[in-house]
């Protein structure tokens, strides 16, 4: 057994000799996205796993071990932590758990603070906590996250964003049901070969897969009837993660819609884009902003690669980051950037400009800056796009499942009935075309 070592605070350090010896849990959130990093880490030798418990019996440990006026996403995070250590599948004293940190003002930096005051008092203190954070915030000796690595997570998150988009775009129309799922799951085992044979990452490799990839996809046989076009925003892990949003995409998906999910890729900019910001606004080291500016630069590159491969199919591409900010100029100031800050109300204004006027604002408890630059901006956002058709729900353990998919419903009914007033206006748009074509032809002869 490692032995434990411990820095001059006291906080427990992930050692080379713990690397070689425990599993890494993770938190799930974005499946398509995870999956695939997952596998980054595991090339690096780190032996990780996904947690994909779900269940009201994760809130109920968050509760346990979490005060319960702490934002939602991290009850539930500590939460799914806990109840895995607790259910007697792992060794806990070969077990270590990762967990982010953005360094921002956002309260999801202090989730790692969190998350060790609740394993001391579950008596799994021993339990070490690795920091996966940009910052310079923590570090561990046995686990360092180095440009290689850094590199590798941005390509997995760049296949991860365009199989997700592509799928959601896909699956709503699919004449042979199950057919987009499974193209997800065998691009990601080519992928993970790939990325176990060094392949897959330089910049020729990237463009060729992903356009491979969009290719497959639009191979798909598609029936593609009108559908009610929902956009999903709010908080980032609510946003994605299914036991946080209780399966808001697959609820949607019963609801015959077709659904689209902003990629992590622009939230990546975002906080990037911040700290570059920073520097700009406040002072600070020449080096530090030449290396994040090269970080942005190369993380634009690579939001272009996904914007093609989807364009060049017929596909709707993701909205490019930098349109993202012109469309908030005069709506929300830039400095507002706690949390998803004006990156929110952004993506609610670039999807009802690309034909996804109908949001879910997913509101976890506890987090003020969702709220504002959330909910707080649906009137503005209505009087710049009157098409938008947004509801915000709230997400917390007390919540009723039943009225928050009530809720969306009644946000369903008017976006069936604005639907069909756009189908009867094209109708008609398209008689008057022909009876015009008609009489011109008939004064010809």
């Amino acid at each position: 057994m490692a032995t434990l070592e411990y820095d001059k605070t006291g906080r427990l350090l992930f050692t080379k000799e713990m690397k070689k010896e425990y599993k890494i849990l993770l938190p799930m959130m974005a499946a398509t996205q995870f999956r695939i990093m997952k596998r980054v880490f595991d090339e690096y030798g780190y032996n990780t796993e996904l947690l994909e418990t779900d269940g009201p019996e994760i809130a109920q440990v968050g509760l346990k071990y979490v005060h319960n006026d702490t934002c939602y996403p991290a009850l539930l995070v500590i939460g799914q932590f806990i109840h895995a250590l607790q259910s007697g599948k792992y060794d806990v004293h070969k077990t270590a758990l990762l967990i982010t940190q953005t360094g921002g003002g956002c309260r999801a930096s202090n989730y790692i603070h969190l998350l060790r005051k609740a394993l001391k008092k579950a008596g799994l203190d021993f339990v070490p906590v690795i920091s996966l954070n940009m910052s310079g915030l923590e570090s561990n000796p046995g686990f360092k996250l180095t440009l290689p690595i850094i590199r590798k997570l941005v390509g997995a998150l760049v296949y991860g964003d365009t199989l997700m988009l592509l799928r959601n775009q896909t699956k709503p129309y699919e004449v042979n049901k199950g057919e987009s799922d499974a193209l997800v799951n065998s691009w990601i085992d080519n992928i993970i070969n790939q990325f176990n044979q060094g392949k897959g990452f330089k910049l020729e490799q990237q463009k060729q897969n992903l356009d491979d990839i969009a290719r497959s996809f639009a191979q798909i046989k598609l029936d593609k009837v009108p559908k009610i076009k929902v956009g999903v925003v709010g908080e980032i892990y609510v946003k994605y993660a299914p036991l946080g949003n209780n399966n808001l995409e697959a609820f949607l998906q019963e609801q015959d819609c077709e659904v689209c999910v902003p990629g992590i890729m622009g939230f990546a900019l975002f906080k990037v884009d911040n700290r570059l910001q920073d520097i700009k606004l406040y002072g600070g080291n020449a080096i530090k902003f030449k290396l994040i500016n090269a970080l942005y630069k190369y993380l634009e590159k690579m939001e272009s690669l996904i914007i093609n491969c989807t364009v060049k199919y017929g596909f709707t591409p993701p909205g490019k980051y930098s349109h993202l900010r012109d469309l908030v100029d005069g709506v929300i100031g830039l400095g507002n950037k706690m949390g998803e800050g004006w990156l929110l109300t952004a993506e609610m204004l670039e999807l009802a400009e690309s034909g996804y006027p109908n949001i879910v604002c997913t509101q976890p408890f506890g987090c003020l800056p969702n709220h504002i630059c959330g909910k707080g901006m649906i009137r503005k956002i209505k009087e710049i796009n009157p098409k938008a058709n947004i509801v915000a729900i709230d997400y917390d353990p007390g919540a009723s499942r039943v009225n928050q998919e009530n809720r969306i419903k009644l946000m369903l009914s008017v976006a069936k009935e604005n639907l069909q007033k756009q189908q009867s206006t094209e109708h008609h748009s398209t008689v008057q075309k022909v009876k015009v074509k008609a009489k011109a032809k008939a004064l010809a002869d």
